[in-house]
């Protein structure tokens, strides 16, 4: 999965648009009330840190993946939630407040959770372990593309509600169509690299993805979290950050290893269509 002008420059684009659109609907008063209310992002947390790794290794060990594509799917639980995460909560009518606060969360704690879990996996299944120290600039990029779009959307509604008013659909309009053109573009850039991957291991990274948005949906109703921030933890969950996982299996000072790679990659792909089906099933009307 070598580096494109799709992945360097228009994805990034791409997501800042939806950023930008998400910030439209947001208010202070919205990050205000997920203060007020921690219990949610503790859930979340907790999800993403402790039960996700547990189930992703017995999904490895179930499928029987060779090592490398396990410690595969292991970095790619690891990874905290990408901003696509928070555009597929808004389409489903979560709550984004939570997204991003989770996001923002889980992007500082992986500098520590992610190496441990990855050298755990390495240890498990490869039997060696291996320092991999997460760059800071992959943090940086998290938040650039995350918080600066969203905070002029939110600027823009503070001080010329009007003019948010009138931009919001139309934003989050051409938000949906440039994620649509670019999983377009991907899929058929790297469509004989992806045939391959999925018979390798789209069995293991379908199930993962089910079960992460299980996991991220049903945890917190169990414990009484409302339904707005149960969608938002699922897809947060359920939505890992590809990217991220791609860039640290393949780049040679950290892992140097393309067969770690794939995972992430068929999970990328995945995604899109499961995270869609998820948010319609949770929106049906009895």
């Amino acid at each position: 999965m070598e580096s494109s002008i799709l992945t360097a420059l228009l994805l990034p684009v791409a997501l800042g648009v939806i950023m930008l659109g998400l910030g439209l609907s947001l208010a202070v008063a919205d990050f205000e009330r997920v203060a007020q209310f921690p219990r949610p992002v503790l859930v979340g947390l907790g999800c993403q840190m402790v039960i996700l790794p547990a189930a992703c290794l017995l999904i490895a060990e179930a499928f029987g993946l060779p090592p490398e594509l396990a410690v595969g799917l292991m970095l790619l639980a690891a990874s905290p939630g990408g901003a696509t995460a928070n555009l597929f909560s808004h389409l489903a009518r979560g709550d984004v407040a939570l997204n991003i606060t989770l996001t923002a969360v889980n992007s500082v704690l992986s500098l520590i959770t992610l190496p441990l879990i990855v050298n755990l996996a390495m240890s498990h299944f490869m039997g060696e372990g291996r320092s991999i120290p997460l760059q800071a600039d992959k943090v940086i990029q998290v938040f650039a593309i995350v918080l600066i779009p969203v905070g002029i959307g939110m600027a823009l509604r503070s001080r010329r509600p009007g003019v948010a008013e009138r931009l919001g659909r139309p934003v989050k309009n051409v938000s949906v169509v440039l994620l649509i053109a670019i999983v377009a573009a991907t899929i058929v850039k790297e469509r004989d690299t992806l045939l391959g991957s999925f018979q390798e291991v789209g069995l293991a990274a379908l199930a993962f993805n089910l079960v992460s948005m299980l996991i991220g949906y049903v945890v917190p109703r169990l414990v009484k979290i409302e339904k707005r921030q149960a969608i938002a933890i699922g897809m947060e969950i359920g939505i890992h950050n590809g990217t991220l996982a791609i860039a640290i299996a393949s780049s040679p000072t950290l892992l140097d290893n393309s067969a770690m790679a794939v995972p992430p990659a068929v999970y990328s792909v995945i995604m899109f269509f499961t995270a869609a089906a998820f948010g319609y099933l949770v929106n049906r009307r009895p």
